[in-house]
């Protein structure tokens, strides 16, 4: 009974969160300054930390970071290479617009394998201790909300319609709910645990800074923006602080 309690305020936190970046569409480039923030401030305060204390038992760090590194290179080649972005290309074609949805659709779909992650490791969490559960559920919780924020600004800021959003978004929604009753199937050890969230780390940092901070400051006032995103950095410290005691 736990378990499903558990589930489903995963995703009512993810699903809130999104819905409110949807009623905020018009203040998008304040949403994406906030959602870089956000993002950054997950793989600076909880997964990069996570990543070294689980797979530091069985890794040295020099390890862990690389696989962060490596992850930082393989979003960058699925950016670069693969969707075949060019930042300053002009024009409104079609082709342009695909490569564009294509785009968000790939951090869309990260921070939804992110958030199937997230469910497992309540699961396994649960499966050692209820008190060791409780912490993680907590700590998964504060960082939903901001998920499905930046789900839905990852689509609408490479030109996804409100549709796609919240089809996404619905997605991030259910894949920690799907993440958590998986671990009924099947174990994973925590040191393997460690290097995805360590790869997650690197996908992450990408994302916030090369992706949605850039496009956050285009065209808009940097005043208020770089507001935001020091608020998503500050706001997430502080409630996985919390979280953490």
């Amino acid at each position: 009974m736990t378990v499903i309690f558990i589930a489903f305020a995963t995703f009512v936190s993810t699903l809130l969160g999104g819905l409110f970046a949807l009623r905020l569409k018009d203040r998008l480039h304040l949403i994406l300054g906030f959602s870089a923030g956000a993002i950054i401030g997950v793989a600076f305060f909880d997964l990069i930390p996570e990543a070294l204390e689980i797979a530091g038992r069985s890794y040295s760090v020099s390890v862990v970071t690389t696989i962060m590194a490596v992850g930082f290179v393989i979003y960058l080649l699925l950016d670069r290479l693969i969707l075949l972005h060019h930042h300053g290309e002009e024009g409104h074609s079609e082709e342009k617009e695909t490569r564009e949805a294509s785009r968000g659709f790939l951090g869309a779909g990260s921070l939804a394998i992110h958030s199937f992650l997230d469910g497992v490791a309540i699961g396994l969490a649960f499966k050692v201790s209820p008190a060791l559960g409780a912490v993680v559920t907590a700590a998964v919780l504060t960082h939903d909300f901001s998920d499905g924020i930046n789900t839905v600004g990852l689509v609408l800021k490479n030109k996804g319609t409100r549709r796609q959003a919240f089809r996404w978004l619905l997605l991030d929604a259910l894949t920690p709910v799907a993440g958590v009753f998986s671990t009924m199937l099947f174990s994973i050890k925590e040191s393997s645990l460690g290097l995805l969230l360590a790869l997650f780390a690197g996908f992450f940092l990408y994302i916030g800074a090369s992706d949605l901070l850039p496009e956050s400051h285009h065209a808009h006032p940097v005043k208020w923006t770089t507001f935001m995103t020091v608020l998503g950095i500050g706001l997430l410290y502080l409630v996985i602080k919390i979280a953490s005691f």
